[in-house]
């Protein structure tokens, strides 16, 4: 998949008989959703290029209407598919904040530069996040987000630096 492509959703249900979609939104603030004009969505075979026309709010979901549908039998079949926007419609993210696909795949490192492992996904929690760090031999571990844990997230060279509070992992 192309690194310049975002996960912001997936496709839930339809809603209503003219081809709107319900879609649970993976942005932190589902509003960020309003902006974008292009979506893509990843079917079975292929990757479809669509136009948001509206987007409208029911209790924890979105209602999202694609100028390219105006039928519920055309969008039946969209039920579980990922929809992906451009990095460049989602404008600039806030300083110490990531693209989760940004994350996986660093390496994870002490503040001594031991090497501990590389990032193979980030669980939301709610109260903060998690990197699930994958390490050779071992089980993996799961590092808290916050100050006192990751010290330095360091994109373009490929790393995170973290400092292990104790009792956080006996095996380190």
């Amino acid at each position: 998949m192309d690194n310049n492509l975002i996960e912001v959703g997936k496709i839930v249900n339809t809603h209503g008989l003219r081809g709107d979609v319900k879609v649970i939104a993976w942005m932190d603030s589902p509003e960020d959703f309003e902006v974008i004009n292009t979506i893509y969505m990843k079917t079975r075979t292929e990757l479809k290029k669509l136009t948001v026309e509206k987007v409208r709010y029911q209790k924890n979901n979105l209602i999202v209407k694609f100028k390219e549908y105006g039928d519920i039998n055309e969008v039946e079949r969209f039920k579980n598919c990922v929809l992906y926007a451009e990095r460049s419609e989602l404008g600039e993210l806030p300083e110490g904040t990531y693209y989760i696909v940004d994350l996986i795949g660093l390496r994870v490192v002490t503040e001594e530069g031991d090497e501990i492992g590389v990032i193979a996904d980030v669980l939301n929690t709610g109260a903060n996040d998690i990197y699930d760090v994958k390490r050779e031999g071992k089980r993996n571990l799961l590092l808290p987000v916050i100050d006192d844990v990751v010290k330095d997230v360091d994109i373009d060279g490929g790393k995170v630096t973290v400092h292990i509070m104790e009792g956080l992992d006996d095996e380190v």
